[in-house]
């Protein structure tokens, strides 16, 4: 019996009984398929920080549209003086309000500010779950190949097992020399080697899966498979990078930073400060009212520091949003192009395999018939492993490429809009 095909049968079959008879143990331990593990993994910490800047953007612009707030004041004059100051019989004690009034549109500023500042925030956001789910695609993608590198390995050293023992027979028989079956030991003392190394391989990739969903339980293994579905070519529109979430993102932030800069020119206008007040006068055993206004003179603090760190911030943004431009049309061309590539590889790479599989065969028929030597059974064999890991390799190439096309495309590498 071929050994891929034992073995998808004795996961199918472990899997069922795990199901059945440990249904909570095996959903906490396995990866669930990637759409759900996506939505899981919204309590990761990565996630959680992208929330927190928004939370942290709405919170200051719920404080823009605070007003300043006014200020009470109580002071006396004329006591504990000289005479006729000594004592308190010509004290004038005031109780004074104290309002401060915002001139030149400073709220209005702020409160855009703010606007422009959640906008920002949330743009981020979009463009950080978007990298988010790229970035658990591929790994998922790569514990998924490390799962199939095993199968590789498996596959190799039990072939590698049947060819040792025709060897031995063959040995036995006085038809081989001792020297082939010590070759044929190696080789297969060499693929169990590799073997535990992809066993350790796939331990890693879980790990590294299990901590970027935020799984407090490393997982075991996958319950869906995400290179299958990359299988068939998907349906996609004309790609827009100037749409991109990253673009957008960069524009939002440009914007808000333009309104920082117009925050901070017109803090430069000074505020009035309009004071009443009740005095009371002991000596004429009276009251009386005071008022004013206070103006600060911007003689030396004219902001001017502040302005031209905020000019220089919203030149940055401008830099930074005509690089995030050219960067998404330099992706856009290359993720179209690798796209193609990666299917094309794909393609032909099945083809390599089929030759491969069937040169093996041949070669084993030859071998076992006493008709060719072992070391053309070892290059064939080596030549079908080699030609399995060009099957996986493009594969994983595959899916790097679509879920760069599916970030590019402001959708998860399964289609799922990101919110």
């Amino acid at each position: 019996m071929n050994g891929r095909t034992g073995r998808r049968r004795m996961i199918a079959l472990t899997g069922a009984l795990a199901g059945t008879m440990l249904a909570g143990t095996a959903w906490a331990q396995t990866a669930p398929p990637f759409s759900q593990l996506l939505r899981q993994a919204e309590a990761s910490p990565q996630v959680a920080v992208l929330e927190a800047d928004v939370a942290r953007a709405e919170g200051l612009a719920e404080q823009a549209r605070a007003r300043p707030n006014p200020t009470i004041s109580v002071y006396g004059e004329n006591f504990a003086g000289s005479s006729p100051y000594g004592g308190f019989g010509r004290t004038e004690t005031t109780l004074q309000y104290n309002h401060p009034i915002e001139l030149g549109g400073k709220r209005s500023a702020r409160i855009a500010a703010g606007r422009a500042g959640v906008a920002a925030a949330e743009a981020r956001g979009r463009d950080g779950r978007l990298a988010f789910a790229w970035e658990l695609a591929r790994a998922y993608g790569a514990a998924e190949v490390a799962e199939r590198r095993i199968g590789i390995a498996e596959d190799e050293v039990e072939e590698a097992t049947a060819d040792l023992n025709v060897a031995k027979a063959l040995v036995g028989a006085g038809k081989e020399a001792r020297l082939r079956q010590l070759q044929a030991e190696t080789e297969l003392n060499t693929l169990r080697a590799e073997l535990e190394t992809a066993k350790a391989n796939r331990t890693a990739a879980l790990a590294r899966l299990s901590a970027l969903a935020g799984a407090t339980t490393p997982y075991t293994g996958l319950s869906d498979s995400l290179l299958d579905r990359l299988a068939t070519r998907p349906i996609s529109g004309p790609l827009d990078p100037m749409q991109t979430l990253a673009v957008r993102a960069a524009d939002a932030e440009r914007e808000a930073a333009a309104r920082r800069v117009d925050v901070q020119r017109r803090a430069a206008v000074p505020d009035l400060t309009a004071q009443v007040g009740v005095r009371r006068l002991e000596q004429d055993n009276a009251t009386a009212l005071v008022a004013g206004v206070s103006l600060p003179l911007h003689i030396f603090d004219r902001n001017r520091g502040n302005i031209a760190a905020a000019k220089a911030e919203a030149r940055g943004a401008e830099a930074r949003l005509a690089a995030a431009r050219l960067e998404a049309q330099a992706e856009a061309n290359a993720a179209v192009a690798m796209v193609a590539a990666a299917d094309a590889r794909a393609a032909a790479a099945e083809r390599t395999m089929s030759t491969a599989n069937e040169t093996y065969r041949l070669a084993r028929i030859a071998y076992e018939a006493g008709k060719s030597p072992l070391i053309e059974l070892l290059a064939a064999r080596h030549g079908l492993g080699v030609a399995r890991g060009v099957v996986l390799d493009a594969a994983a190439a595959r899916l790097d490429a679509r879920a760069s096309l599916a970030r590019l495309s402001g959708v998860t590498i399964t289609g799922e809009p990101v919110q």
